[in-house]
């Protein structure tokens, strides 16, 4: 099966969930790594309607999440400077770091602006010459491109003005550290739609064969995550581990190569740390020597920077699937999407977010006890 206009309709639905307990004869343990796919999985019910034994693990697939607490100290020390303009994408804007989040600096004076794209970055550089623009530039690798074509017009333009903080990520690293952990219990992924979509699924090849387990390139609706579970569950009980594609009607094998040429003329590979995970080696992206210009960490002398995570907050056991969000004693009380303590309860993506967003409560809340 494959849904255009008829991914919401509830009886294939219903369809997908009957060949799935059709299907599933046993316990199965799947992990998405997509904040969009998580937050439709929880607010639809989707994992708590599949078969016994067969559950979602929620990975480290919120992008604002999983950029390390420095980056966000090193985002604010710029923002503080009389001279500059940092701008972000709004969902930056209420990220804890270690004393306070970029709103709060807004608030408080400095110049953070939101921005719709790193092009929108570029033309405020243009428009204030006198003044040095930033962009924060996180994300896997689908927010890439339009960041590398940013820098490729503000070197165009010979901008002295414009520069990046960047902070991307690599999802196929993450999943072979997660795969690699003794504690992992993934059997089977669905990877982004959205990343593959710029990249296409033959990274996910060699990592299929080499751990021997299905990946399903999957979308965002809930059919579309009904449909890739159940293509999952069908190589599980088949003894089959390949890369399929689900979503068919926005990716393609080889991905989108325009876009891949110019994440790969802009940026290069390097180790990069995930917020509560810790340094993944060659997972994350960084400017070329070529582009070193309009590295903002090296401009402002930032990169000394390190921070500590709260020492309550558990977002790296629940971004890497060991805990869920109802796992944590302050979810819900300490911790809120208006008082986070950690990135995945205040992102539009993360899995905190998700659950208190969809009225998931923990055990002893429900219960009455409320320690």
């Amino acid at each position: 099966m494959r849904y255009l206009d008829e991914y919401r309709d509830p009886q294939l639905a219903r369809v997908l969930l009957d060949e799935l307990h059709r299907t599933a004869t046993r316990p199965w343990s799947l992990m998405e790594i997509c904040g969009g796919q998580t937050h439709t999985i929880v607010r639809q019910g989707i994992d708590e309607l599949l078969p016994v034994g067969v559950r979602m693990i929620h990975g480290p697939g919120c992008p604002v999440c999983v950029t390390p607490l420095e980056t966000l100290d090193r985002a604010m020390a710029i923002a503080e400077r009389p001279d500059t303009v940092l701008t972000s994408f709004g969902d930056m804007l209420r990220v804890p770091g270690s004393g306070t989040d970029l709103l709060a600096l807004k608030a408080r004076g400095a110049d953070v602006r939101v921005v719709y794209s790193p092009m929108d970055a570029v033309s405020l550089a243009v428009a204030n010459p006198g003044k040095q623009v930033v962009f924060l530039a996180v994300g896997f690798e689908t927010t890439a491109p339009a960041n590398a074509m940013a820098v490729l017009r503000a070197a165009a333009l010979g901008l002295p003005n414009f520069s990046m903080l960047v902070s991307h990520v690599l999802v196929p690293p993450a999943m072979m550290a997660l795969l690699d952990s003794p504690d992992c219990q993934v059997q089977g992924f669905l990877a982004a739609g959205h990343v593959c979509t710029v990249m296409g699924w033959t990274e996910y090849e060699p990592i299929a064969a080499r751990y021997r387990l299905p990946i399903v390139v999957t979308g965002f609706e809930p059919l579309d995550l009904l449909e890739g579970i159940l293509m999952v569950v069908r190589q599980l009980e088949a003894g089959r581990f390949q890369v399929e594609n689900q979503y068919v009607r926005a990716v393609r094998r080889t991905g989108n190569t325009s876009a891949q040429e110019a994440i790969r003329t802009v940026f290069r590979v390097t180790d990069r740390a995930w917020r509560g995970i810790g340094t993944i080696p060659s997972s994350g992206l960084a400017l070329a020597e070529r582009y070193a210009e309009f590295d903002a960490a090296r401009r402002f002398e930032v990169t000394s920077l390190s921070a500590v995570e709260h020492p309550e907050c558990v977002a790296g056991e629940i971004l890497i699937g060991v805990k869920l969000p109802t796992d944590c004693s302050e979810y819900g009380t300490r911790c809120t999407p208006t008082t986070p303590l950690g990135a995945p309860m205040v992102s539009s993506e993360g899995t905190c977010a998700a659950f208190h967003n969809a009225g998931r409560r923990r055990t002893d809340t429900i219960l009455g006890d409320t320690r």
